[in-house]
């Protein structure tokens, strides 16, 4: 194997450890979790972002784990009509996202 593609490959590599893992959890890993007292009801922390955002509607959410974090990540439509992508600690509640989505 070249250097040139020796060092493509170790570029790949770096660049692929660095993306943050993510996965999609479905309902009844949801269901779990939230019965085993791990994550939060979506319910409550879905009303911590409407207070957030008054008057916004839902468009999404999903629960996800990224980094062996669950995060609940919603979209609202505010009353503006701006998309707005939340991501929230789905353990404590913690902000850790609230921006317009692209």
């Amino acid at each position: 194997m070249n250097l040139y593609v020796r060092s493509s490959v170790a570029l790949l590599l770096v660049i692929f450890s660095c993306v943050a893992i993510s996965r999609d959890l479905d309902q009844d890993e949801a269901l779990r979790l939230r019965e085993k007292g791990i994550i939060q009801p979506l319910h409550e922390l879905l009303q911590k972002a409407l207070e957030r955002h008054p008057g916004a509607k839902l468009l999404e959410a999903e629960l996800e784990e990224e980094d062996d974090i669950y995060v609940y990540e919603v979209e609202l439509l505010t009353q503006d009509g701006v998309v707005r992508e939340l991501k929230l600690n789905a353990a404590n509640g913690q902000w850790l996202k609230d921006e317009v989505d692209d």
